[in-house]
């Protein structure tokens, strides 16, 4: 075998790397990050550990969430999992 055919399958390897495992990781964490970016009062978010709660104030790296009523907690940013869109009651 030449010295290039010896290398198309270690080529066909990393691309398949790079399509299955990195490029929708580097996809999910751009989403994370926008997502935190756009964090604003009153969106309605869960955290990484299941905490559900709505953004009273956003202050750097930490998020003011209140949780139940007249009782509020600080997180940090990073540990909002997901944002949790309003029902508009429509099936």
């Amino acid at each position: 075998m030449s010295g290039l055919g010896q290398f198309v399958p270690i080529m066909i390897i990393l691309v398949l790397m790079w399509f299955l495992i990195i490029k929708p990781q580097n996809d999910e964490r751009a989403a994370h990050e926008a997502l935190l970016a756009s964090l604003s009062k009153d969106d309605h978010v869960v955290t990484t550990s299941g905490i559900h709660g709505f953004v009273v104030k956003v202050d750097g790296d930490t998020v003011v969430l209140e949780v139940a009523k007249s009782t509020q907690i600080v997180i940090d940013k990073q540990n909002v999992a997901r944002r949790i869109e309003p029902d508009d009651g429509k099936k």
